[in-house]
């Protein structure tokens, strides 16, 4: 069994900075990649950030140099700082994690966590 377990999110102004947090826990062999996608009311669920084990990172355009990835392998987190908030990053953050399960069938998973919502509002 797999958690994935998103925390760190609110309200905030503005050009505020907040950063979420996810953690991964359970049967995990090693984890291939986590990473943030949101959510916003009415539209589909986009990719913010990724993070593989490899360390290759992949941004969305639309915070590119406002918001940042970064890990802690040993607690199997990854976090995503955001600064320079706007309005339109309003949404619901979700945390996924792609997870070697079954080392002898080579078996990888994909995790969701629930989700935590980020509204920027003055």
């Amino acid at each position: 069994q797999v958690q994935v377990v998103e925390f760190g999110g609110g309200l905030v102004q503005p050009g505020g900075s907040l950063r979420l947090s996810c953690a991964a826990s359970g049967s995990i062999l090693s984890i291939n990649a986590m990473g943030w996608y949101r959510q916003a009311p009415g539209k589909q669920r986009e990719l913010v950030a990724t993070f593989t084990s490899y360390g290759t990172t992949n941004i969305a355009d639309s915070v590119k140099g406002r918001f940042t990835i970064s890990r802690d392998n040993a607690k199997n987190t990854v976090y995503l700082q955001m600064n320079s908030l706007k309005p339109e990053d309003t949404a619901v953050y979700y945390c996924k994690a792609n997870v070697l399960v079954d080392q002898a069938y080579r078996r990888s998973m994909d995790y969701w966590g629930k989700g935590t919502l980020v509204t920027v509002s003055s």
